[in-house]
């Protein structure tokens, strides 16, 4: 929204543009039109039921106007909103589900003697900012592991039950039950089950825009 240059001010006198500021940042225009498209309104209608011209709703929503309280609380009556409605904030928070029956598990390695089960979670994060899965690494013979793809990034690995063996081109850990790992994507790597049962893990891979500086 432009603004003339504005005079100086005396003392604890309110800048009219810091007052703009503070209308944008509420995002009032949008709100409005988020209101209006929901009911499928033009605005000619809504004009017609607030009271105002079609005109002035164009420029509000736009952000060329500023409104007067009257003016939102006609538009806040036509929606059975509260006048607050408009000033509020509106932050999101986020509470995805993942249900175990509904994820499918994906065998890695020999179709009739796989080295893994893997259970994937990105439906959690859509933006694939963190992919996050549960693996089952079986246990096998001698030499039966596991070698993750790498790519550029970091990943994050926890074990839930069982035992893992974690090997590097530097390193070779033996992982238990609630141990946990830190590494370089990048890296050559494999992961063996070295516990008569299966070893489970929860692996969460960041990927390198993601990824922060360890």
């Amino acid at each position: 929204m432009e603004h003339p240059e504005t005079p100086d001010l005396p003392p604890n006198t309110v800048n009219a543009a810091n007052v703009d500021e503070v209308i944008e940042a509420k995002s009032i225009g949008s709100r409005i039109r988020s209101l209006r498209l929901r009911r499928s309104m033009g605005l000619v209608d809504l004009g017609s039921a607030a009271g105002l011209s079609a005109s002035f709703l164009s420029q509000l929503e736009t952000g060329r106007v500023v409104p007067t309280l009257r003016n939102l609380a006609r538009i806040a009556s036509v929606f059975d909103k509260d006048l607050s409605y408009f000033f509020r904030d509106e932050k999101k928070s986020f509470f995805r589900i993942s249900r175990a029956e509904n994820r499918i598990r994906l065998p890695a390695g020999e179709k009739s003697n796989p080295v893994l089960l893997a259970e994937s979670m990105s439906v959690l994060i859509p933006d694939r900012s963190t992919i996050p899965c549960i693996a089952d690494f079986l246990p096998g013979r001698t030499g039966d592991a596991f070698h993750p793809r790498s790519s550029a990034g970091l990943e994050f690995i926890y074990i839930i039950e069982g035992s893992l063996t974690v090997r590097t081109d530097q390193e070779t850990e033996v992982l238990e039950e609630t141990d946990s790992a830190w590494l370089d994507g990048a890296a050559r790597r494999e992961y063996e089950c070295t516990s008569k049962g299966p070893a489970k893990a929860l692996i969460i891979t960041f990927p390198k825009d993601a990824a922060v500086a360890n």
